[in-house]
């Protein structure tokens, strides 16, 4: 479990935190979690989500689990700016919807002395690093990746299975579009003659 970090930054900067990983993994519920733990510290907290993002409920972060917690949606990074006057900490759900402008803004939340809480997935249903967050991982002093549970094997999955034909790469959805899968499980569903064949040569 992430505990909030024992050591003292550079008095003019924050830092950056991302949580990662696939669908049905947690990173919402984690997110909340570190939220509400600054609440009880009386931290002054401002949590963001990207307006496209309705699923659940259009202004609040709401996890798998039905907790939430009160979001100011934003159609872009920037917007979140001008709304965090007299934050120590900001939250921004779903960070992959977002375009490459995020980076800069969480850079610069962080140099204003802010806690940045970042949540996202770190994989498209293809496999493939999703927008902007490699871009955050690799640049935050903390990156924590959960797991959900392989539908398939119960294993520990990594991997967001769409069941759904569309190409797309955003196609907002919960249990009737994705899955959780582990990589074998996943592989063997999108790519099964390469699965096929690497069993050959055991």
């Amino acid at each position: 479990m992430f505990l909030e970090p024992q050591w003292t930054p550079h008095p003019q900067t924050g830092w950056i935190e991302v949580i990662c990983g696939s669908m049905f993994s947690g990173k919402t519920e984690e997110l909340i979690r570190r939220v509400n733990r600054a609440l009880i510290a009386k931290q002054e907290v401002k949590i963001f989500k990207p307006a496209l993002d309705k699923r659940y409920d259009e202004i609040k972060v709401v996890s798998h689990d039905r907790n939430h917690v009160h979001a100011y949606p934003v159609e872009n990074a920037y917007q979140m700016l001008s709304l965090v006057e007299n934050c120590q900490v900001v939250a921004i759900d779903e960070a992959q919807f977002f375009d490459n402008h995020i980076v800069e803004v969480c850079n610069t939340l962080a140099f204003r002395g802010i806690r940045v809480i970042v949540s996202g997935l770190d994989m498209d249903f293809q496999g493939k690093p999703f927008g902007v967050m490699p871009h955050l991982i690799a640049i935050a002093e903390f990156v924590t990746k959960v797991h959900a549970i392989c539908v398939c094997c119960g294993g520990l999955a990594s991997y967001s299975f769409r069941l759904s034909p569309s190409k797309k790469q955003v196609l907002l959805g919960e249990k009737d579009i994705y899955e959780p899968r582990c990589r074998y499980c996943y592989y063997k569903a999108m790519f099964p003659e390469m699965v096929l064949e690497q069993e050959k040569s055991y």
